[in-house]
């Protein structure tokens, strides 16, 4: 089994983009004296990234919020979970060792 093309070249970019975006502004509050870790594996079954910042975590389910919802559609955030979701076949939130981890992932022929 192998990756689509599709979701290689526009999937994983934008969805890999908004849980760095989330990490750098939200879970490191825009603080340049904090990193951000990305570690990415690739096996027979799937692509897996995890994007680790420094900050106290939050509810996954509870910050996602459905961006085509009428009363969103003119909002200028809360779109980047609804996006992962979207793209990606699994997205999940856990309290790392080193921090607050996001890992996205795709599975090969999905």
């Amino acid at each position: 089994m192998c990756f689509a093309r599709r979701q290689l070249m526009l999937n994983v970019p934008v969805a890999l983009t908004e849980a760095l975006s989330n990490a750098i502004l939200r879970g490191n509050a825009d603080d340049p004296s904090k990193s951000v870790r990305v570690h990415a594996r690739v096996d027979q079954l799937a692509l897996v990234v995890e994007v680790t910042d420094e900050g106290d975590g939050f509810d996954l389910e509870a910050c996602t919020h459905d961006a085509t919802a009428p009363d969103r559609l003119n909002g200028e955030d809360g779109r980047g979970l609804f996006l992962m979701h979207k793209l990606m076949d699994r997205v999940e939130r856990f309290a790392g060792r080193a921090g607050n981890v996001v890992r996205l992932t795709l599975r090969r022929g999905s």
